[in-house]
């Protein structure tokens, strides 16, 4: 549990590297997987304080200690973004019809890793530390590389669409919104701090992420240790 988000990429060492995630059919939205897949520890529902007071505490936070997270911590604001909740699939965001356009993935110093809600786990997507390109990919904004992690949060519009038709875009923001706030929430529980960053060059972060052509970046959420 302890084992820290760069343990990661040791364990993980020659599995292969991830394709295109995505499916035509909306109501299987993670599509196939073509790599090893990574378990993540189960997520825990404690309460330590209130919800109230967890509200009360949110802030933005931009200044991080550079320290590496738990993988339980990865592993919790996972879940919180897009985790299962329930035996019939539903997560932990709402989502327009249940059509989850949504798509997950951490960027850590161990490399780029895309989350499976299904499995509650992870898989290599890319190698190696991107966290100062994806700074730059935002605009310049240096303190995101000192960020433990980056959840980065992408949309396939398509799987809204096919039941929504034009409203399909402005659904996926909306459900982009809600997982973001979890992820944010989240966060204060752990004692972690996070700023929800949508300002960014959206061709730079698509091919730093390596996106195939139907994924859209849509929000960063840089989340470590708040520097004291």
């Amino acid at each position: 549990m302890r084992s820290t988000i760069a343990g990661l990429g040791v364990l993980a060492a020659g599995l292969l590297t991830m394709g295109a995630c995505g499916s035509e059919d909306p109501a299987t939205p993670d599509g196939p997987v073509d790599a090893a897949l990574r378990p993540l520890p189960s997520p825990t529902t404690p309460a330590p304080e209130s919800f109230e007071q967890t509200l009360d505490d949110r802030r933005s936070i931009r200044s991080f200690d550079g320290a590496a997270l738990t993988e339980g911590q990865v592993g919790q604001l996972l879940w919180a973004a897009q985790g299962r909740t329930g035996p019939d699939g539903a997560r932990a965001a709402p989502s327009a019809g249940a059509t989850y356009p949504l798509e997950v993935l951490v960027v850590s110093a161990a490399g780029i890793a895309r989350y499976h809600p299904d499995e509650h786990a992870l898989s290599d997507h890319r190698g190696g530390d991107h966290r100062a390109a994806l700074a730059d990919a935002a605009l310049g904004q240096e303190w995101i590389a000192d960020a433990g992690v980056v959840v980065t949060i992408t949309g396939v519009v398509e799987r809204t669409a096919a039941r929504y038709g034009e409203q399909a875009q402005r659904f996926m923001l909306l459900e982009a919104g809600h997982a973001a706030q979890n992820v944010l929430l989240q966060a204060v529980s752990l004692d972690l701090g996070a700023t929800p960053v949508g300002a960014f060059d959206p061709d730079d972060l698509r091919a730093l992420l390596d996106l195939p052509p139907e994924e859209e970046p849509l929000y960063l959420l840089p989340v470590g240790t708040p520097e004291q």
